[in-house]
């Protein structure tokens, strides 16, 4: 990430799940407000899908709009189930508490201070009112830590609450990613979290990607199965551990299997202390 910016990656992100609510049918998972915070197309001077093959570049699209979907089932099942604070780790351009309609449900946004500076800025230029129920928690993690953030932002730790983490733990250390999950595992009330993660297999299928992200400074740090994250969840005190493929979630969301084989795309997970 550059200062003043938020990362390449996010916005790579963003656009996808925006160009999704008009190029794709059918649609498996709505953001009126994705496009109105990037911009339309022809403002985009640089992209990540430059040369590459289209239909790969939609492909690439249902599994970052399944993702999205995926913790917006969580968060929704969730809020019916009483919880009501939704923290949203690494947001970048993420829209979910812009879509909130519940009052008495709070969200935090996560995220480095310019990529946060950023993202307000677009806000104000495309007219999308800052709610009340959102806290900004700016966090410089050489500088502060997630519980030091949240705390400084009003969140309750002896309440129960609700993570979202997507897009995040490929790009952190092993250590990084126990802290935060141990930080979650010990939330008062319960917990639940919401993340996607790269497999091994995946990094390999997808080294060209892994090239690209890396090029720009963010590459991917960890790889890890499926089944060694259930087994470090259950040990942080997760009792429920649900995963999935993104391209299985495309699947049950569509009744096809566009995105190719069942274990294509990032993996799911969605897990809960309660």
């Amino acid at each position: 990430m550059q200062t003043g910016e938020p990362s390449r990656t996010a916005i790579a992100v963003a656009w996808a799940r925006a160009d999704h609510q008009t190029l794709d049918e059918p649609r498996i998972f709505t953001d009126p407000l994705a496009a109105r915070i990037v911009g339309p197309p022809s403002d985009r001077t640089t992209t990540f899908d430059t040369g590459l093959d289209p239909d790969f570049v939609r492909r690439r699209r249902l599994l970052i709009a399944a993702r999205s979907r995926f913790a917006d089932d969580a968060v929704a099942a969730a809020v019916a189930a009483g919880t009501r604070q939704v923290v949203v780790l690494g947001a970048g351009l993420d829209t979910s508490a812009y879509r909130n309609h519940h009052p008495d449900v709070h969200f935090f946004e996560v995220d480095h201070p310019d990529t946060q500076a950023w993202k307000r800025a677009r806000l104000a230029e495309s007219g999308i009112t800052i709610p009340e129920t959102l806290s900004y928690t700016p966090v410089d993690f050489e500088r502060h830590s997630l519980a030091e953030g949240l705390a400084a932002a009003g969140f309750d730790r002896d309440r129960a609450a609700i993570f979202l983490w997507l897009g995040v733990v490929m790009y952190l250390t092993a250590e990084a990613i126990e802290g935060t999950l141990r930080y979650i595992a010990g939330q008062g009330g319960g917990a639940e979290v919401v993340f996607d993660y790269l497999s091994p297999a995946g990094a390999d299928a997808a080294a060209q990607r892994a090239k690209r992200v890396a090029a720009v400074g963010e590459p991917w740090i960890t790889a890890r199965t499926g089944e060694e994250y259930r087994e470090q969840l259950h040990a942080l005190g997760f009792a429920r551990v649900e995963m999935c493929f993104a391209a299985q979630a495309v699947a049950s969301y569509t009744g096809r299997s566009d995105p190719g084989p069942a274990d294509a795309g990032p993996g799911l997970i969605h897990a809960s202390t309660m």
